[in-house]
């Protein structure tokens, strides 16, 4: 999971600052390593900037749901449904709907259209009923392990409505329910689980596809650290001194799925969650450049995909207009049932 659009600001302005200091400490001929990607989050499901785009554009909750997850359809609920959802220490048996209520307004701003709202409330009431975090124990952490409950105190009229008007909808594949994981911001396009989750199983409705309307704020980005600074992060990974970063394999979209972490006394191998991890970023759709002085080299890819372009809107899916287009998506979280994004 990932957090919300705060704290994931305040992510960005650490991470930002963090680089710009180690930058004025190092010394002004030592290189610079220059990261420039897309997105926030684990890329797999719907993007709910994405969503939100859609949405703007006119397309319906049922057309954003079927965009996001190929192949799917709309089905119930089994009746009488309850989350077993952990808060703190202890387990707390939710019906359904309540705790539907509780994680729609604190997934996305009440600001947003009704349409991108009303496919939270669909996405998030599947994911409740397909997720199993805590095995016999528990179904769903109350915060971004797997998605963010906040309970009645978080409610608001624009999501409860969204909630009400998709009652018992949940996401089905071949008829079964089928798990659907969401996260912020695709920076154009979606990843398939196998690339992102590294070991699990393909889903056939859990493909990479494009996403033309994410614009939020984190539809693409820049960092720049010192060398030393990312031979400290990649610690443990760095034979000898530090030489750079060379991808090895590039999922769907151009997210890292392998990489080398380059060293004067030999290479170590790093998949793109864990090397996404260590060096801060947040997501895995990642370019490496090396600045020396004025001289910017790109780093070693023989991934075989071309460099970050922006996605070709395209039209929205039919449908009627989804409410309201939302100012900025300044509330939001980012979460994205399960998993670290």
């Amino acid at each position: 999971m990932s957090s919300t659009y705060h704290r994931r600001s305040a992510l960005r302005l650490i991470v930002s600052t963090v680089a710009a200091l180690s930058l004025c400490a190092a010394p002004a001929a030592a290189s610079t390593l220059v990261i420039t990607g897309a997105g926030d989050g684990h890329g797999v499901g719907m993007s709910q900037d994405g969503a939100l785009g859609y949405a703007q554009h006119g397309a319906t909750y049922e057309a954003i749901l079927a965009h996001y997850y190929t192949g799917t359809a709309l089905g119930q609920a089994p009746a009488g449904a309850v989350v077993r959802v952990l808060v703190g220490a202890k387990v707390e048996k939710i019906p359904l709907e309540r705790y539907v209520r509780g994680v729609v307004s604190a997934e996305m701003p009440s600001s947003w259209p009704l349409a991108a709202l009303e496919a939270q409330a669909v996405a998030s009431r599947t994911y409740a009923l397909t997720a199993h975090a805590g095995g016999s124990r528990f179904d769903v952490y109350a915060d971004t392990r797997s998605q963010v409950y906040r309970g009645v105190i978080a409610e608001t009229a624009q999501t409860n409505t969204a909630v009400t008007a998709t009652a018992g909808q949940i996401v089905t594949y071949a008829g079964q329910p089928a798990i659907t994981y969401f996260f912020a911001s695709s920076g154009g396009e979606t990843e398939s689980i196998g690339n992102s989750f590294l070991g699990s199983a393909p889903e056939p409705w859990l493909v990479g596809v494009a996403d033309p309307y994410d614009s939020g704020p984190a539809y693409d980005w820049k960092l720049a650290i010192s060398f030393g600074a990312a031979a400290a992060r990649l610690s443990g990974l760095v034979k000898g001194t530090f030489r750079g970063i060379e991808v090895i394999k590039r999922g769907v979209s151009p997210r890292i799925v392998s990489a080398a972490v380059l060293g004067t006394r030999g290479d170590t191998n790093v998949s793109g969650p864990e090397l996404a991890a260590r060096l801060g970023l947040q997501s895995t759709w990642e370019f490496f450049s090396v600045e020396n002085g004025k001289t910017v080299t790109a780093e070693p890819d023989v991934s075989a995909q071309p460099g970050p372009a922006p996605a070709t809107a395209s039209p929205a899916p039919s449908g009627p207009q989804g409410g309201a287009q939302a100012p900025g998506a300044t509330e939001a979280t980012l979460a994205g049932g399960a998993a670290a994004g």
